[in-house]
């Protein structure tokens, strides 16, 4: 399990390396909220192009940080998910409130607008 934290302009991208179940979820939870506080984040996109596995846990770090986002008036993406990952998002219904883009700059210019 690796995080990697990369800020564009007032957007966190949040890297996600190896798998995001419940033995990660709270190390990922408490990175995740760490690095929005210290931060001037506004927006976050969840880059999945290395998460090869999530489970409910998962979910459940992606919405609440959704939320706490939200609380600071922002927004929040996902990208470069697999047929995997985004079967588990289609059916958690996360994708009716957090929407998914091709790629990271499409990702970055639609929340900053």
């Amino acid at each position: 399990m690796h995080i990697k934290f990369t800020n564009r302009g007032t957007t966190l991208i949040i890297g996600i390396k190896g798998e995001l179940d419940h033995h990660t979820a709270e190390y990922v939870r408490q990175k995740i909220d760490s690095e929005i506080l210290k931060s001037t984040t506004r927006n976050i996109v969840f880059d999945f192009s290395e998460l090869s596995f999530m489970d409910s846990s998962g979910i459940g770090v992606i919405i609440g940080r959704y939320k706490n986002i939200l609380k600071l008036n922002g927004k929040a993406a996902v990208v470069n998910i697999s047929d995997q990952i985004m079967r588990i998002l289609s059916m958690s219904g996360i994708l009716k409130i957090i929407p998914v883009y091709k790629s990271l700059d499409d990702a970055v210019s639609a929340l900053q607008e």
